[in-house]
């Protein structure tokens, strides 16, 4: 989430700083603020943006990729301010910036688990949109598939948020929350579950339902996907661990 919502606990993988490690050609336990790792087409980010606000630590690596499918895993445990972001630690892979008609359909799989004690954090992908491929943010999409704790998505309409609308998608309701982030247009698909731990679906789903249901607020398939990122926005916890065991995507 970009930038930081105190009242209504949300963070942003884009509020970082831009400056990171070098990039780690094997993989290896990182556990820097900014660390970085590739392997097999995908980069593992520790994003660390909000470790001055807690006292912890946090480390991640990359377990193995096969084909497209890669399993990693991130540990920690924080104290300190429960509405402020430590991390968001993810991964991602390159692909073709262009207007989100032009993309056939973007498939992915993820299979997770989490544990430890008292969480708050969440597991979602987070996406950004615009009207080209490097220009300003203006549509912030993110699809939570775990939420624990006392956390919610931004929204307009109080915390906890009250959904204003239900969509299905891999077979999986979702409640969609809607907020502002500065200029930046925020959608969140959260799954009813709160533990969506083995998900298959096509991302294009969400685009096409915002662009047909929310047009009039200026979403449309003629914008550029920027960015796409999966991980875990880390509040706070002990003897936390996200286990990423499969996740593939495909830009297409």
């Amino acid at each position: 989430m970009q930038g930081l919502t105190s009242l209504l606990f949300l963070g942003s993988a884009l509020a970082a700083p831009t400056s990171f490690s070098a990039l780690e050609e094997r993989a290896t336990q990182q556990c820097g603020q900014y660390q970085q790792q590739s392997n097999g087409g995908y980069t593992l980010s520790t994003n660390g943006w909000g470790w001055s606000s807690g006292t912890g630590s946090q480390c991640s690596e990359i377990n193995s990729v096969s084909g497209t499918t890669i399993a990693w895993d991130t540990t920690w445990s924080w104290s300190g301010t429960a509405t402020q972001v430590k991390s968001y630690t993810n991964v991602q892979s390159g692909f073709t910036q262009k207007q989100l008609s032009l993309y056939k359909s973007i498939p992915t799989t993820w299979k997770w688990s989490y544990t430890g004690t008292n969480l708050a954090a969440n597991v979602a992908y987070d996406t950004f949109v615009g009207s080209s491929a490097s220009g300003a943010n203006l549509f912030e999409v993110m699809v939570w598939l775990g939420l624990y704790g006392s956390i919610s998505p931004l929204s307009a309409n109080g915390y906890p948020f009250i959904p204003i609308a239900t969509v299905t998608v891999g077979g999986i309701p979702f409640d969609l929350a809607y907020g502002l982030n500065g200029n930046v247009k925020v959608y969140s698909f959260v799954a009813h579950s709160h533990a969506a731990t083995s998900f298959t679906g096509d991302l294009m789903t969400f685009y096409k339902y915002l662009a047909t249901n929310y047009a009039s607020n200026g979403f449309s398939l003629s914008l550029y996907l920027q960015v796409i990122q999966a991980g875990t926005e880390v509040f706070t916890g002990s003897n936390a661990k996200l286990t990423t065991s499969a996740y593939s995507i495909s830009v297409t």
